[in-house]
Parts: structure tokens; sequence; C-alpha cells
């Protein structure tokens, strides 16, 4: 059985670091829409010229534009027996797409929501860095590199996404609250298997022990919203 798993949540609810971590419970791969975004900005590509500027804002790329990239990644090789969706579906029109593609397929997937406090998001973001080569995250309060404003990993400097700049949080987090939020409805109403995790205050690696549990453990019916 093919393995879905969707990492939902505001900016900042840590999805990168959960997913990251997830690859070592579930084996499967990661699949980010905004680290794709990222990579087609840095490759100054037709499609990165196109979204860079709205990323830059915090306004949400186009629906169709995500669909394709995420269609594309999950027809390759490794998402075969499973994957994990960090930052899609963003809006409904997504969720619908997704669905649709996963029932034509025969494939249930389990979306996990990460709940944390308004104010640990704006701090977590405005806190956040990351290294330009690999895309290593770092938190110059909660997890720092071992040396101020360089990459453990690889020793680049350090920087500052446009899209983590407070101005910018705000607004991603106005467009989280309008487009993405409604979803958790939208999942509960089409009977989607959903579960609901606070995420405010453990560890990050507590945290992925206490999701990869509740994936494995998960029941094969729809799953109740818990915290």
């Amino acid at each position: 059985m093919t393995q879905a798993v969707v990492l939902f949540g505001s900016p900042g609810s840590g999805k990168g670091t959960q997913a990251n971590l997830l690859r070592n419970c579930l084996k499967v791969p990661h699949i980010s829409t905004g680290d794709m975004l990222r990579e087609h900005i840095r490759e100054g590509n037709a499609l990165g010229v196109r979204v860079a500027a709205t990323m830059q804002t915090g306004a949400l790329v186009r629906d169709e534009v995500v669909d394709q990239l995420v269609e594309r990644r999950l027809a390759e090789p490794d998402a075969q027996a499973g994957f994990i969706l960090d930052g899609y579906p963003r809006t409904r029109e997504q969720a619908e797409h997704l669905c649709g593609w996963l029932d034509s397929r025969g494939i249930r997937e389990l979306v996990i929501h990460l709940i944390v406090d308004y104010n640990i998001i704006v701090t977590r973001l405005t806190g956040r860095r990351q290294c330009p080569r690999c895309g290593t995250l770092y938190n110059i309060v909660s997890n720092p590199p071992r040396v101020e404003g360089v990459c453990d990993l690889d020793g680049q400097a350090l920087v500052i996404r446009d899209d983590d700049r407070e101005s910018v949080i705000r607004q991603r987090l106005a467009e989280y609250e309008s487009q993405s939020r409604p979803l958790i409805e939208f999942f509960r109403e089409h009977g989607r298997r959903l579960v609901e995790i606070d995420a405010s205050d453990q560890t990050p690696e507590a945290l992925s022990t206490q999701v990869c549990r509740t994936i494995v453990g998960q029941a094969s019916g729809p799953v109740p919203a818990q915290r």
C-alpha cells in the first residue's frame, strides 16, 4: 500500500523539519512545494522568474502551477511506494485536485495537522536561517548552528529567506488563515483521515516520534481529529 502523508499547518509550524525527520520513519521521499519553487528561482528558469515576485510578497503561487509541479514529482519512481507532502495543498482547488488524483489511484492519505500558537510561529520564522547550498534550516534561538551564521554541514554563510522577513511572514499567515486553514474543514467534510497534534512545545525529535507512531499505528478507517 502506498504510504501518503500530508503534513499540514501554518508557515513555521515545523512541517519541513518533521518531513525530513519522518523520512527515517517511513522510508519515503519528502516533497516540498516551497523547495521545488525555490529551486526554480535559483536556476533562473522561466518558471522561477514567474513565481519569484509572488513568493517574495508572501502571496500564493497559482494553483495550476503548483498542481502540475506536484503531479510531475509524484510520478517519479521514488514516490511510488509513498511520499510526504509538505506545503501542499494550500487552497481548496489544490485539495480537490490532490484528492481526485489520490482517489483515482486508490491511495488513502493521512493528513497530519501541526498546531502551533501564532506568537510562537512569528518568533520561529523571524529567527530562521537557511543554508543557500544544502537547504539546511536553523533557528538562532532554538536550533542555532555551531558557529554563528555558518552552516554546520558545508560552511556556507546562512541567509534569511525573503519569505521569512517579518512583513512577509504576516502576509503569509494572513494567506494561511484565509485560504489554507479552511482546508481542515474540507478534509473533515470529505471524510479524509485527519489527526491534529499540538506542535508548540515539543522538541522536533519528540514531536517526530509522536507523529511517526501516529502514522504507523493508524486505524484502517477514518481517524478522528485529536490533540
